[in-house]
């Protein structure tokens, strides 16, 4: 068990559904924060609740653990982002090589007001899905920017910040597997059935990977992780 307190940064997606399963196994007490920018994707939104309905009910060793969760508007993120997660656009390969999927700050900002809440509340671990294996090359994910940012915030709030990344080095299979080890079939089944990454907000059909469109870069990464990963369980 680790030291202290931890706020999850969760949005009700498969990485952040897996990254608030560590905290549980982690920390004494976890509370989760999640943000309304605007996300074409706000299904997320109600995925969330879902989730963490779920592992209360599922969960009865983390339940003792699992304290208050915490949305917070951001509309502002929206109203200052063209890009195809904010705005009615077709997802494609942008001028600087980044696909425009891609939120400036998005990352960023969502750390910032999470030390701001965790400040307040005595939550000094901030928790996030962010990974650079398996991922669109967004700068905000990467394992040097959130160092930079978590001197930045320990010095800015005069309080030890630690941004915890536990899928850092993991691709998308291996994912797929620390959920297995946290949680077994049953968290297993909670992310198939509940988190939400589809890009377009597609809910529809029920794939084995989960519900999605199947053909967004989020869809992708996570259809080909799960395939890579049920292959290592059942080899021919």
């Amino acid at each position: 068990m680790r030291n202290g307190h931890a706020l999850v940064l969760f949005s009700g997606g498969q990485d952040s559904t897996t990254c608030l399963a560590w905290a549980l196994e982690n920390f004494a007490h976890v509370e989760t924060i999640g943000f309304d920018y605007g996300q074409r994707h706000r299904v997320e939104l109600d995925a969330r609740l879902r989730v963490l309905a779920e592992l209360r009910e599922h969960f009865g060793h983390w339940q003792g653990r699992l304290g208050d969760d915490h949305v917070i508007d951001l509309a502002v993120l929206g109203q200052i982002s063209d890009c195809a997660l904010t705005q009615d656009k077709a997802i494609a390969l942008g001028e600087a090589g980044l696909p425009n999927t891609f939120v400036p700050g998005r990352n960023l900002m969502f750390f910032q007001i999470a030390a701001a809440l965790g400040y307040r509340r005595g939550l000094r671990s901030l928790v996030g899905g962010m990974c650079e294996t398996d991922y669109s090359g967004y700068p905000d994910c990467r394992d040097d920017t959130l160092k930079a940012l978590q001197a930045a915030l320990s010095l800015g709030m005069g309080q030890s910040f630690t941004i915890e990344t536990p899928l850092m080095w993991l691709d998308k299979a291996q994912t797929w597997e620390l959920a297995g080890t946290l949680g077994g079939q049953a968290l297993i089944d909670i992310v198939v059935e509940h988190t939400h990454t589809c890009y377009e907000g597609v809910r529809g059909e029920r794939h084995a990977w989960g519900h999605g469109c199947g053909a967004c870069p989020a869809c992708e990464l996570r259809r080909n992780g799960f395939e890579r990963w049920s292959a290592r369980l059942s080899p021919e």
